[in-house]
């Protein structure tokens, strides 16, 4: 079985760096994670209005109101079935910042319906975000935001951009360094730059069976509409 980003971008993932393709080309049959740890260089938000938004994130595992430099993190990939029987993967972040820790909690799906990428943010999938992919001329992967769906229980409705933001993320491999590097930046259009990060990492992979993932990088609740 290939991963959900080899399904989306075809013959365009062999043209990702092999290092690149290693990160995004596992699936829950190889029983492998994906474990990054490294420095965020800088963790950054947009003007003083933007701050109400992001403490809302922190009820969730979305984003957060804090901004600095030089602040530890991982980020954790698995991949597993859910209970809808989708091949998932989990992109857990932890931030280690000096008064506390920040969680930024998505799973990502493949979406036989849009023929998409859907990242459902947070902790109970409340929010649906379709994802564009491409590669980039370094080697390294492009991910971009677009519609955006809102669900809790039965009430569903596409959340208005007015009041979200684009995500731009950049993730390729340093081959002089020899770390991975990863630029993220959310934005309005009328609005402006609203919250971002940049920095470097080191990833290990390990062989972890289907039943020994933890249980806190999964959702609390899954949520079926895609």
């Amino acid at each position: 079985m290939c991963s959900i980003y080899q399904r989306l971008l075809g013959a365009d993932f062999e043209k990702l760096h092999p290092k690149i393709q290693e990160r995004f080309g596992f699936s829950s049959i190889d029983k492998r994670a994906s474990i990054g740890r490294g420095i965020m260089e800088k963790v950054w938000y947009g003007k003083a209005f933007t701050l109400p938004f992001l403490y809302i994130g922190t009820w969730r595992n979305i984003m957060f109101p804090e901004q600095g430099q030089n602040v530890p993190f991982t980020i954790e990939n698995y991949a597993y079935v859910d209970s809808f029987g989708r091949e998932t993967v989990t992109w857990v972040r932890k931030y280690e910042f000096s008064n506390r820790l920040r969680r930024f909690d998505a799973t990502m799906i493949y979406s036989e319906k849009r023929q998409k990428i859907i990242d459902y943010l947070g902790t109970h999938q409340h929010l649906a975000v379709e994802i564009e992919m491409s590669v980039v001329e370094n080697g390294g992967m492009h991910l971009r935001s677009g519609n955006q769906y809102f669900y809790e229980g039965w009430f569903g409705f596409k959340f208005p951009m007015l009041f979200s933001g684009y995500a731009d993320v950049y993730e390729w491999y340093d081959k002089q360094r020899e770390k991975y590097r990863i630029d993220v930046k959310i934005s309005n259009p009328i609005f402006g730059d609203l919250f971002g990060y940049s920095g470097a990492f080191d990833v290990e992979y390990l062989h972890v069976e289907l039943e020994h993932i933890p249980e806190d990088v999964k959702p609390v609740r899954e949520e079926r509409r895609e």
